[in-house]
């Protein structure tokens, strides 16, 4: 049986520079993102939400993301999961995209704040009728007795409303207002390029100021 010491692959597909990257991170996830659409990898939206509680307790877990512009990335879940009791209390958060298959990583960190009831409602009426109905469904992060539980608690709530289910209170969106963005590219022996954009908040009005591009040390 091989050790996990040995496990390691070489990364050489690509590469990265100041030079070649938008001005704009949001430009640059776009072109990443749509080269990772393109090569059909398996849920390229899929990525590590990563949120810390009250006592400084982290946690780490799958998301995936729903939307993504200049005010940040959006992902959608029940406000009285974990997630969403960490955000209350700590509302700061990291993303984490990873696609192996193309040897990248994009790292987010910033503050988060909850989408508009408009925009929650506009994506949750745009779901699977399964979906919604699981929405009301699942106490999500909660201890559950049985699958059966579960399973009759949907009965129950497709009878009640249907096809027409209402969004529920406790469920809506995040968006992560990022204030550093890493683009990360493997490469040989380990010395991988790294470029990351970042920006301070302005003291005058605490709106974001101006990207500000870097190379990191691998």
């Amino acid at each position: 049986m091989t050790s996990l010491a040995e496990l390691r692959k070489n990364y050489s597909l690509g590469s990265l520079d100041i030079s070649e990257v938008d001005r704009s991170p949001i430009r640059q996830f776009d072109a990443w993102f749509a080269q990772a659409l393109g090569a059909q990898l398996p849920e390229p939206n899929a990525m590590t939400l990563a949120t810390v509680d009250a006592r400084g307790r982290p946690a780490a877990r799958i998301v995936l993301i729903k939307g993504v512009d200049e005010r940040g990335f959006v992902f959608f879940t029940n406000y009285d999961s974990r997630k969403g009791h960490d955000l209350a209390d700590n509302p700061h958060a990291s993303l984490l995209f990873y696609w192996i298959e193309l040897e990248r990583q994009v790292r987010i960190e910033g503050r988060v704040v909850k989408t508009s009831e408009a925009e929650s409602d506009q994506y949750f009426h745009s779901r699977p009728l399964g979906s919604r109905i699981g929405a009301w469904a699942s106490n999500q992060s909660q201890v559950i007795e049985s699958r059966a539980l579960l399973e009759a608690r949907e009965r129950e709530v497709s009878a009640q409303y249907g096809e027409h289910p209402p969004r529920p209170p406790h469920w809506g969106g995040y968006r992560v207002i990022p204030d550093t963005i890493e683009f990360w590219q493997g490469r040989p022996s380990r010395l991988h390029d790294r470029i990351v954009y970042s920006r301070a908040d302005s003291a005058a009005d605490g709106t974001a100021g101006d990207w500000q591009i870097a190379r990191l040390s691998p």
